[in-house]
């Protein structure tokens, strides 16, 4: 068992190289994505207070359900 694991192990350490040794393309001429005054960065930027609030909310239900009762 442990002789499989190991290579299991080594087989994917070496498909996550081969995946990597890929050459990244060249940039465009032109970039016309960009930060600018018109173009937000990116399109979770509006809703930064939206998800900083679900995740206080999804931080006080887990608290909640997972509390030890005192009875």
């Amino acid at each position: 068992m442990k002789l499989l694991n190991k290579v299991l192990f080594f087989l994917l350490i070496s498909a996550g190289s081969f995946y990597k040794a890929q050459t990244e393309p060249p940039p465009p001429p032109m970039a016309e994505s960009g930060v600018g005054p018109g173009a937000p960065a990116s399109p979770i930027d509006m809703y930064v207070y939206v998800l900083a609030a679900a995740a206080m909310l999804f931080m006080c239900y887990y608290h909640y359900k997972t509390r030890k009762k005192i009875v």
